[in-house]
């Protein structure tokens, strides 16, 4: 598309191909039954009526792509595989921005638990060492300023002393 357009098509959705693949095996299985094969089943029946056991052919072929496709449409609706492929496409787009990948369990509870705690424990422990090292440091400013006052307070008090003793 020249006019700004997406250069590529949009990935046809789940539902898309769930459609393209029943179509292929409903051509494939029409394949597989071809009239020449339905002939030699039936090669006494198309020696007497070759016209009529070409209608038959056709009559039958056409039904059983009817019942097939009614029969996959139904099973579609009870299963709400159109709404379940969309819902399915709309996961793994919203995946995509994803940096890290998605959790899998392994089927080992101890190992699952691990995998899954682990790294929600070491980034709180890398925010609680942050928080211990911002406290420290406000500690020692408050120590150092301690130190001062007392320092403050031993002048003062020898300043009292000093005054003490010449005043008396």
């Amino acid at each position: 598309d020249g006019a700004g357009g997406p250069a590529l098509a949009a990935a046809p959705g789940r539902a898309q191909v769930f459609t393209t693949v029943v179509d292929t095996f409903l051509e494939k299985l029409v394949a597989a039954g071809s009239y020449q094969r339905f002939v030699n089943c039936y090669r006494c029946f198309y020696k007497l009526q070759p016209q009529l056991t070409r209608s038959i052919y056709d009559q039958f072929i056409s039904q059983l792509q009817a019942s097939i496709k009614e029969e996959i449409q139904e099973v579609k609706k009870e299963g709400n595989l159109e709404g379940l492929f969309n819902s399915l496409d709309k996961i793994v787009e919203e995946a995509k921005d994803r940096e890290e990948p998605a959790w899998r369990p392994s089927g080992i509870p101890e190992q699952d638990v691990r995998s899954a705690l682990v790294p929600y424990l070491l980034k709180h422990r890398s925010h609680l060492r942050r928080i211990l090292r911002d406290k420290e440091q406000e500690n020692r400013k408050v120590a150092q300023s301690v130190l001062m006052g007392r320092d403050r307070i031993a002048e003062l008090q020898q300043l009292i002393q000093a005054r003490q003793q010449a005043w008396q």
